[in-house]
């Protein structure tokens, strides 16, 4: 009935205002330097802008659903739905994120698009980080979308498994391109491109443009729904450097709040069985057993780790189908492995490959595992469209969340869209090669690339922290390559990607082998208190610090292929001294030839007006953990 009613009283605003002049409507951020603006043109397309500071970042632009993928979309007005601009002003405290406490403040207004087929909702949001908004239609439809940049910025792209696209000028793009898109619109003005709050049943964006084009298209797809279907946020985050997309928490504020008690998640460092198959230690030979599982979990214990992560393979052969996630191969081994951890104080995840995910009653098996005590799945290898991927998605991280299990996708899961806020279960994915998979394309600046572009998407499962980095083949069974990275690089890399579950790879014995590395590595305990990005430029490098749950700062550096110094003030330390203990590559370490050297010097006092020099080896970084 009131959409019958809603429908009559715009109906009769556009007889009262027909021929009359498009009126603008605009939405500013709180602090007036964000702008969005709405109208319909000359031609009844309904359209939109996005000013920064006055200048626009994407000129007009259409936007609507339509009935068909080929139809244009035409309105005959835009009609506010709210009076007048609305300002929200609350505060977020997530379970675990960057930080403890986030400010969760924009203006809002949201609008009726009128056209011949019927009326679309679109709701509009302006925060002082970025611009989002969403459209709702009430029947099958198609959204159409564009983003016509104001100018040929400078962008780079998620390129699934591979290094990501980029830089690239907007208008030699051409074709089809995946989210996140970081933009370089300025020396001092950086831009991404994603998308949030995506339901269960949308399509994860798609975006297409013309060669010789600055302007992008959501790539249309069919929605079916039985009633109301709202669409995902359209977001474009805004900010002065790079660090400013990294260290956002918009995407997670587009989602809804969570619903129960998340409390039984435990965010941290994890050690993972995978690669340390067939490493060898003074003769003891490690693989995917009870022994060495035991030995995992006696130095998780002894460091605080959280837990480990058993991977494929334990119930039988994952890709076959019939391996009974539940019954076969290790079970039993995992039973008593997943006690045993329990009674040190750490948390055993299992894999489970989609394969049995499908073949087997799926709740069933989250049943089983909770039961166990298991705490978390890592999933592996869906099937299915980006449509179904999505769905399905949602559906397992929720019977996870049921069923007290924390959940990371891989290999080549649905881009993450901020719903660690709704899901505190869903901790990370794999949006990113794995490094340890990736010899063919990972070099050290693929992932000074990717931590501005997928990670400004959500937690990233990356695998950093390797250290056996010696010239030569490893022992290890699945993959014996050498990793082109150093020893010191590889921890400043763990602290940097964002993750809830931070997964390293190797055996105990070599973190044991570097002390300072491994009190850096001890001491990343989340909840984060805070997460800021002090440096960095796009494919060159990143300076990340992290304060931990204990109130302690740690800071990670890496760099490219270049070797760099950098100066790096403590000026958001608090007040009264503090001492630093700081971890470089040394003279001559460089991640072709030389990987495993490095400086651990005695500790530095330092404060709030101190400064520290970090010096970085090609392909290197620094760690340096700051106590009171």
């Amino acid at each position: 009935m009131r959409k019958v009613f809603l429908l009559a009283v715009l109906a009769f605003s556009f007889l009262c205002r027909a021929g009359a002049e498009s009126i603008i409507y605009e939405v500013k951020s709180p602090d007036k330097k964000i702008s969005f603006s709405v109208m319909y043109n000359f031609y009844n397309n309904a359209v939109y802008k996005v000013s920064v500071d006055g200048k626009d970042v994407i000129g007009w632009s259409a936007l609507g659903m339509t009935q068909s993928a080929d139809d244009v979309c035409k309105v005959t007005d835009i009609h506010p739905i709210t009076k007048k601009v609305y300002m929200h002003k609350g505060v977020w405290k997530p379970l675990w994120g960057k930080r403890t406490v986030v400010r969760d403040e924009y203006n809002w207004r949201s609008f009726a698009l009128i056209s011949a087929t019927g009326v679309d909702n679109l709701d509009v949001r302006v925060y002082n980080e970025g611009v989002a908004f969403r459209l709702t239609s009430l029947t099958n439809c198609y959204e159409h979308t564009n983003f016509n940049f104001a100018d040929d910025y400078t962008a780079w792209f998620y390129n699934g498994e591979r290094h990501n696209i980029g830089p690239e000028n907007l208008s030699d793009t051409g074709g089809e391109r995946l989210p996140l898109m970081t933009i370089k619109a300025a020396d001092d003005l950086y831009l991404a491109l994603h998308e949030a709050g995506l339901s269960a049943d949308g399509w994860p964006m798609r975006l297409q443009s013309k060669s010789g084009s600055t302007e992008f298209g959501v790539i249309p797809e069919r929605i079916d729904t039985e009633g109301q279907y709202v669409g995902a946020w359209r977001v474009l985050m805004v900010g002065k450097t790079p660090g400013d997309l990294v260290d956002s928490h918009l995407l997670e504020l587009l989602n809804p709040e969570p619903e129960g008690d998340f409390s039984w998640v435990r965010p941290g460092v994890y050690l993972w069985d995978w690669r340390i198959d067939g490493a060898v230690w003074d003769g003891y030979r490690y693989g995917m057993n009870y022994d060495s599982w035991t030995r995992m979990i006696d130095f998780a214990a002894s460091q605080g780790f959280q837990g480990l992560v058993l991977d494929a393979n334990w119930y039988g052969p994952e890709f076959e189908k019939d391996s009974d996630p539940t019954k076969g191969d290790k079970a039993r081994d995992v039973q008593r492995i997943i006690k045993y951890g329990k009674d040190m104080g750490v948390g055993v995840w299992l894999y489970l490959n989609d394969v049995a995910g499908t073949n087997y009653p799926i709740e069933e098996t989250l049943a089983q595992y909770e039961e166990w005590g298991a705490s978390g799945v890592k999933y592996g290898f869906m099937n299915g469209n980006p449509q179904e991927k999505n769905r399905k998605t949602q559906e397992i991280t929720a019977l996870c969340a049921k069923h007290h299990l924390m959940v990371d996708y891989h290999d080549y899961p649905v881009h993450p869209f901020g719903q660690m806020r709704t899901w505190p279960n869903a901790v990370t994915r794999e949006y990113c090669k794995a490094q340890l998979d990736g010899r063919q394309i990972f070099q050290p600046k693929t992932f000074v690339t990717s931590v501005f572009v997928n990670m400004v998407a959500g937690p990233i499962d990356q695998n950093n922290g390797f250290l056996e980095l010696h010239q030569g083949r490893t022992t290890r069974k699945d993959n014996n390559q050498e990793v082109p990275t150093t020893v010191t690089g590889e921890i400043a890399r763990t602290l940097i990607t964002w993750s809830g579950a931070t997964v390293i790879p190797d055996i105990p014995e070599y973190y044991q082998k570097y002390p300072t590395l491994l009190e850096f590595l001890s001491a990343e305990k989340q909840p984060w208190q805070e997460s800021i990005t002090l440096a960095g430029e796009i494919g060159e490098y990143i300076v990340m610090a992290r304060q931990n749950k204990d109130g302690d700062w740690l800071i990670g550096a890496a760099t490219n292929e270049e070797a760099r110094t950098l100066d790096i003030p403590l000026s958001f330390l608090g007040r009264g001294k503090y001492s630093a203990t700081i971890t470089t590559d040394a003279a001559d370490t460089h991640y072709r030839t030389n990987r495993e050297t490095l400086n651990a010097f005695d500790p530095l006092n330092v404060n709030r007006k101190s400064s520290i020099r970090l010096d970085l080896a090609p392909g290197g970084g620094a760690c340096v953990l700051i106590r009171k």
